[in-house]
């Protein structure tokens, strides 16, 4: 005789149990849910009577997936993405198109961001989410369909899209090169100036630091007038905006502001790393229109930036 299969829990147990373990949080499982923390607590609780064992295992740190959750995970992922993508195929005109795309906090703010009413006004029917954050996220698990990876060009992943490479220059605003107490004529007289640090954490972009920089110039006991030091890259290019001293620029996050004066580099020389920025995309996103428009719409802002940047280059040479 055949063994019964156990009834099966309501499809709103799996919902807070997959965004809980997506999270490893009640909290962040309620924020995406727009429902309360207790309520997927009890969601989980539910299940977990429903199943007879423990999917989540209560540490003073967070959150840990039993084994059993762990496969319940698995399970729940792939069918609740099946569902969503069967509703999106049976409904195509019930919801507006939606691009979601993943990168660094300083490419979001300082390069992605300014650009997207382009894309607005070139694509109108699909709608951006732009999921900024440091950490590299695992596309399929996040469900973002577009990621733009800052790495070495030799790790680039399989199938990605070079979008530019990235040079290092200083720069600062008109207002100090304006100061004749403090001339900006030479690197030498950086000494003159506070500059402005970014503090990476991981320690995986060294030419970012100054020490680097000056090192490289033959300056490398050279003592600025002061140091201001931020965790966000963005904060270094909006402390040099208002003249507060001097920061290590990067081509192309801080092109916009060179174009337009709001930024200048005092120096002629720029140094060229061995990185760049590459589009990467999921497989599951093959067959779609909106990510296909959003891909092209990068590559011709790609494109435009790289132009004028050699455009730059050759009005600086003359």
């Amino acid at each position: 005789m055949a063994k019964k299969s156990a009834p099966v829990p309501a499809l709103d147990f799996f919902r807070g149990f997959e965004a809980a373990a997506r999270h490893l949080s009640f909290t962040k499982a309620a924020e995406e849910l727009f429902i309360t923390q207790s309520a997927v607590s009890r969601q989980i609780q539910a299940l977990e009577g429903r199943l007879g064992v423990k999917l989540f295992a209560r540490r003073n740190r967070g959150l840990a997936l039993t084994e059993a959750g762990q496969q319940m995970f698995r399970a729940a992922d792939i069918a609740l993405r099946t569902l969503r993508e069967a509703v999106d195929r049976v409904s195509p005109g019930t919801m507006q198109k939606m691009v979601t795309v993943t990168s660094s906090m300083a490419f979001c703010s300082l390069w992605l961001i300014p650009r997207l009413s382009g894309f607005r006004k070139a694509y109108p029917g699909v709608d951006v989410r732009i999921s900024a954050n440091n950490q590299v996220l695992d596309l399929d698990r996040e469900r973002i369909d577009l990621a733009i990876r800052y790495c070495p060009v030799r790790s680039a992943p399989s199938g990605s899209i070079r979008m530019f490479g990235e040079e290092i220059v200083p720069v600062c605003s008109p207002l100090l090169m304006k100061d004749r107490a403090r001339p900006l004529k030479s690197p030498a007289d950086l000494r003159h100036h506070p500059l402005l640090h970014f503090e990476d954490t991981y320690g995986s972009i060294p030419w970012l630091e100054w020490d680097v920089w000056l090192e490289s110039a033959g300056l490398p006991d050279l003592r600025p007038a002061g140091a201001l030091r931020f965790s966000h890259y963005d904060q270094v290019v909006r402390a040099a905006l208002d003249g507060q001293g001097v920061a290590l620029g990067r081509r192309p996050l801080v092109a916009n502001f060179l174009a337009d004066g709001s930024l200048v580099a005092p120096f002629p020389t720029d140094s060229m790393t061995d990185r760049a920025h590459f589009i990467v995309r999921t497989a599951a996103t093959s067959t779609r229109g909106d990510v296909d428009d959003f891909v092209t719409w990068l590559i011709g802002e790609s494109a435009a930036l790289a132009q004028a940047m050699e455009r730059a280059k050759k009005r600086k040479k003359r």
